[in-house]
C-alpha cells in the first residue's frame, strides 16, 4: 500500500492525511482501535460530559462525532472501492452531533460503538483488492480515492484524539 497522493483528495483533507504515519493503513487503523479503547477505558461519566469551553462538544460528543464520521468515510470508500460512480453528498457534522443523543448514553457504550465501527472499517478495507484502492469517485463535490478515504478515517481520528488529549483531558477538574 502506498500513501495517497495530493491528487487523490480535496486539499481540506491534507491536514488529516498528513497526520497518518507510514503507509500501513490497516496496521494504523488497528492500533488506533486499541489505543482509543484504552484511552476511554479509564474515563468516568463525569469526564464524558466535560466540555472544554461553553458551546464546545462534550467528550462523548467528540467520540460520537469520530464514530459517525468514520461511518460516512467508510461508506464512501465502500461505494467508490466497489466501482459506484454515483456522486455522494456531503454531511453536516453539527446536525449529527446535535441529533446523536450522545449525552443520553454512557461513555463506555460510545467507546464500544467506536470499537465496533472501527472493526467493520478494517474488515471493509481488508476486502479491497489492489485496484479498488485507486478507484476514484466524487464525495462532497470533490474527487477522492478509496485509499485517501482510508487515510482520512485514520487522520480524522488522530486530529480529534490530539484535541481531546491537549484541550479536554488536562482541563477536567479532579475531585
Amino acid at each position: 500500500m502506498k500513501r495517497p497522493e495530493a491528487t487523490e483528495y480535496a486539499e481540506y483533507y491534507a491536514n488529516y492525511i498528513s497526520k497518518v504515519p507510514g503507509s500501513d493503513i490497516l496496521g494504523v487503523l488497528e492500533s488506533q482501535r486499541l489505543q482509543m479503547l484504552q484511552l476511554f477505558a479509564g474515563r468516568s461519566e463525569r469526564d464524558g460530559s466535560f466540555r472544554c469551553a461553553p458551546g464546545k462538544w462534550s467528550v462523548k460528543e467528540v467520540l460520537g462525532h469520530i464514530t459517525d464520521t468514520e461511518r460516512i468515510f467508510a461508506y464512501r470508500a465502500l461505494r467508490i472501492g466497489r466501482g459506484d460512480q454515483t456522486p455522494l453528498p456531503g454531511f453536516e457534522q453539527d446536525d449529527f452531533v446535535k441529533n446523536g443523543a450522545f449525552g443520553e448514553r454512557t461513555l463506555a457504550e460510545i467507546a464500544e460503538e467506536f470499537g465496533a465501527v472501527r472493526g467493520a472499517s478494517i474488515a471493509l478495507f481488508r476486502s479491497f483488492k489492489e485496484e479498488a484502492w485507486s478507484r476514484r469517485g466524487v464525495a462532497s463535490e470533490k474527487e477522492v480515492t478509496a485509499r485517501a478515504l482510508a487515510f482520512m478515517v485514520a487522520g480524522h481520528q488522530i486530529h480529534h484524539r490530539i484535541i481531546l488529549e491537549e484541550r479536554y483531558f488536562p482541563a477536567i477538574p479532579r475531585a
